[in-house]
Parts: C-alpha cells; sequence; structure tokens
C-alpha cells in the first residue's frame, strides 16, 4: 500500500478540488470534530497521508505530528510547513503515553492487523486520552460503488477491507477502550447530483443512520 500511495502522492490532493472532494472532506470533517472531546494539546494523525487533518488539527490549535508509511506522501505533507514523519502504525516510533488525542482517517482500511495498530495507540495515549477512527462503511450503496469500479480501475479502494460501525466498535472495545461510540455521514453515492439535500441528510441522520453512510467514526477513551 505504501508503494500504491507513494505513486499517487503527487495528484492525491487534486480531488479535494472538485465539487464532491469538496463536499465530502468538510463533511467527514464536520463529523469527525464534532467527536473529538479535546479542544488542545498534543495530537497524532496517525496516517496523515498529504497532512489533509494534519493541518485542520495545527489550525485548531493541537501541537500536532503526523506519520505515515509512504515516503512520499509525507513529502507533500511537509512541504505545506507540517511536522511529519514516516513511520510504521504496527510499530509507532514513539513513547508512551505522550498524546492526548489519536485521530487516524482512512488508515484502518489498509492495515492487516488492526489489533495491533489499536495496541499501540492504546500504549501512547495518556490515560484519559481519546483515539477516533475514522474509515469507508462496508455496508453503504458508496463502498459497492467504489468496490465494482475498482474491479476496472486501479483505485485505492481495490486494496481496502472495510468495517461496519459494530465492528469498529467492537475493535475498539477489545482493545481496552471506553466510552466507545460511533456515526456516521455520507448516505449517497459520489455522482449523486443534490449535495445540498445530502447535507442536510448528514446533519439529521449521522447517529440514527450509521450503518447506512459511507464514511463512519468511532471514538474511545483510554481508561
Amino acid at each position: 500500500m505504501a508503494e500504491y500511495f507513494d505513486r499517487i502522492a503527487g495528484r492525491y490532493d487534486e480531488w479535494y478540488k472538485t465539487r464532491v472532494g469538496r463536499y465530502v472532506d468538510r463533511t467527514e470533517k464536520r463529523l469527525i470534530f464534532s467527536m473529538i472531546r479535546s479542544h488542545e494539546g498534543r495530537a497524532l494523525d496517525l496516517g496523515c497521508g498529504t497532512g489533509n487533518y494534519t493541518l485542520e488539527l495545527r489550525e485548531r490549535g493541537f501541537d500536532v505530528i503526523g506519520l505515515d508509511a509512504s515516503g512520499a506522501m509525507v513529502k507533500v505533507a511537509r512541504a505545506k510547513g507540517l511536522n511529519c514523519i514516516v513511520g510504521n502504525a504496527y510499530t509507532l516510533p514513539l513513547p508512551d503515553a505522550s498524546f492526548d488525542l489519536v485521530l487516524s482517517v482512512t488508515m484502518f482500511e489498509f492495515i492487516h492487523r488492526p489489533e495491533k495498530v489499536l495496541a499501540e495507540i492504546y500504549r501512547v495515549l495518556k490515560p484519559g486520552g481519546e483515539v477516533v477512527v475514522g474509515t469507508m462503511n462496508g455496508q453503504s450503496s458508496w463502498f459497492i460503488f467504489k468496490r465494482l469500479k475498482s474491479l476496472f480501475i486501479e483505485t485505492a479502494y481495490r486494496y481496502a477491507r472495510f468495517y461496519s460501525p459494530g465492528e469498529l466498535e467492537d475493535l475498539l472495545k477489545s482493545s481496552g477502550f471506553g466510552e466507545v461510540e460511533a456515526a456516521g455521514v455520507i448516505f449517497f453515492p459520489s455522482f449523486w447530483p443534490f449535495l445540498g439535500l445530502a447535507e442536510w441528510l448528514d446533519g439529521k441522520c449521522h447517529r440514527k443512520c450509521k450503518g447506512l453512510a459511507a464514511f463512519v467514526a468511532v471514538r474511545g477513551v483510554k481508561a
């Protein structure tokens, strides 16, 4: 996967400039930051890519470091003035109990041992620190469309493993996290033309209809 993201790093941010990309980005961020209870402190953006959330965390007042397995993606993030390093999520090169928040958005789809990564997240969090993980939902119509598309065109989704909200909640609970909660947004496929209606539905249904959402976030707290 690191090799795949190395190949697309130079054009990765272009998607965020499209109409759908802008909608998805602001909608997912609205959900993610509504779930984060911390307003300051030390944060780790795990699977930071080109630094989209690293930059957002910094702008919101966090002392943030990003980590990604793709050297090319990290290079793009550093060009934005961000503190990002190349590293392995299975063995984080970071000290115990050093972060108030660990955020990981669209990384868990591309790992094979989520329990190992969650154990590392638990290790580097301070007591009372929180983790928020955001991934694509394997039960959504968006997922079905993306998976079918990946059969004909190489995309990251060809290599991804997707989770349901319940699976994410169970993963966090079994890894020792408490106060676990999940929510989801984006209920229509990417070709849906009425984005105003889509955003209205995102605001109304992110808790009640999370099982149908394309993007799911789960939060937990280290005991």
